[in-house]
């Protein structure tokens, strides 16, 4: 199975690489520059995650690397309220590129061990996931510091894994 992670800078995206991998998480996490690519073996499912960087300069490869895979994991820090709405149209472009129609989209609100963070229910809103009707959408809210829901979102890529095509 094949993912592409995508999201703004800061979102958590290698810190939930080292969650599916590891289970471990680091304070001192620097931004990816560009892409990193890891393998993950869950009993029986190989995931090759392409960790993509959020900065603006970069959001342009996200297409390129969200061609073909079995789906897209859109994290989104859910503390950071000033970022959603830059979330929001960002994912909205990038779901707008014919090559990617159809492709399951998993939205991870990140960061919920923090007082601020958006619910589920606020997240699904301020990001207009409703809306999304040419392919199936899933939400979760996590945090990768304190491990909450990574299980939940690993059962699901499991599970996608089998339809892939």
């Amino acid at each position: 199975m094949e993912l592409s992670l995508v999201g703004l800078q800061n979102a958590g995206k290698t810190s939930l690489v080292n969650a599916i991998a590891t289970g471990g998480y680091r304070e001192d996490m620097i931004p990816t520059v560009g892409f990193n690519m890891r393998k993950v073996v869950k009993g029986n499912v190989t995931i090759k995650l392409w960790d993509l960087g959020g900065q603006r300069r970069f959001r342009t490869m996200w297409e390129r690397y969200c061609r073909g895979v079995s789906a897209i994991v859109y994290v989104v820090d859910a503390a950071d309220r000033d970022s959603v709405p830059i979330s929001r149209s960002e994912l909205q472009d990038l779901l707008t590129k014919p090559s990617l129609s159809g492709i399951p989209l998993l939205v991870l609100g990140n960061k919920i061990d923090k007082s601020e963070a958006l619910s589920k229910q606020a997240l699904v809103d301020q990001l207009a996931l409703k809306s999304i009707t040419d392919r199936e959408v899933c939400c979760y809210v996590i945090s990768c510091k304190d491990s909450i829901n990574i299980n939940s979102v690993i059962d699901w890529l499991i599970k996608h894994s089998r339809t892939a095509k």
